[in-house]
């Protein structure tokens, strides 16, 4: 019997996090999910992914027991997703987010390094880092010119990464997406799950921009092919960042009316525009990781939503 290969992925009880153990469960692997909690509402709970994986309590910020992890473990590729990830969250709370978005991720790295097993290691950057740029599509060549604390972050960590690769010749590929959505993201503090609690609850839904903000929003699915193509294809990938983006470029109003056509129902929202110092406009050119991963979005909004909705309706 052939030897199971094994994954380990920080952040592995998370939204994203979730979705990619269940891909790698579904083909045979051995996924560790490595988190500090696991929410009883998560699609990693409700979906009984907690069952199949085998879940590790345990804190990216805590070097020695993070490294010892690693070295019982020995798996053969890392994916990094643990981050504090909500732009609200990270503002209100820069210590907490720079010890585990940036030296949180210098420990995974580190520990990694320490790894002799490790064949690829995935880290998960954000197009926050590229900051505010104007109305073009970012491509990988972009320079990084974040100014608020969340995107310097996201930026910083991208750097280290490439960093590690180039430096102690780890098998390190960074990916970069957009606004993810799917079923079992609970952050409501982002569009739409917060859109279609809005519409469960017959509540209005409070909208931080002038609605106008546009954003590449790519549905779970997609960012999981994008993750498998980057371990399938490491030796390509490694010491390089590779950008995911979507066939969805939208603002939120229009997010809003896409999603009203397809649930056949009228969303009450109220604009606060209080998002002074969130970028106004952000897309990616995925040129690059078409051609060289052969990978390109599949789903979109309009055909995903009702499913999405369903999915919540259901818990």
């Amino acid at each position: 019997m052939a030897i199971k290969k094994k994954v380990l992925i920080t952040g592995g009880a998370g939204f994203i996090g979730s979705h990619l153990a269940e891909a790698f469960i579904t083909r045979g692997y051995r996924v560790y999910a490595l988190d500090i909690d696991i929410n009883p509402y998560s699609y990693f709970a409700q979906c009984s992914i907690v069952q199949k994986a085998t879940y590790i309590k345990q804190n990216i910020c805590h070097f020695d027991s993070l490294s010892l992890v690693f070295s019982k473990i020995k798996p053969d590729f890392v994916y990094h997703l643990a981050a504090v990830s909500e732009v609200l969250r990270a503002s209100d709370n820069p210590q907490l987010m720079y010890e585990t978005n940036i030296q949180g991720t210098v420990n995974v790295l580190e520990a990694a390094r320490q790894t002799s097993t490790i064949t690829g290691i995935i880290v998960a950057s954000s197009d926050k880092a590229y900051g505010a740029q104007g109305r073009k599509k970012y491509r990988e060549t972009t320079p990084l010119l974040p100014t608020q604390p969340y995107e310097i972050s996201k930026a910083a960590a991208d750097m280290i990464s490439l960093g590690y690769a180039k430096s102690y010749v780890l098998p390190v590929a960074v990916s970069r997406f957009g606004n993810v959505y799917g079923e079992g993201d609970f952050h409501l503090s982002r569009l739409i799950p917060d859109m279609i609690r809005s519409c469960l609850e017959n509540k209005i839904l409070h909208i931080r921009s002038d609605g106008k903000f546009v954003r590449d929003y790519l549905y779970v699915k997609d960012v999981v092919s994008g993750y498998i193509k980057l371990a399938e294809n490491i030796e390509k990938a490694k010491g390089l960042a590779f950008n995911f983006g979507s066939k969805d470029t939208l603002s939120v109003l229009q997010v809003i009316q896409i999603c009203e056509k397809a649930l056949n129902k009228k969303i009450k929202y109220k604009i606060l525009n209080t998002a002074k110092s969130e970028i106004p406009y952000q897309s990616l050119n995925y040129s690059k990781a078409k051609k060289v991963l052969n990978w390109t979005p599949n789903y979109q909004i309009k055909k995903q939503i009702k499913n999405i909705y369903d999915w919540y309706d259901r818990r």
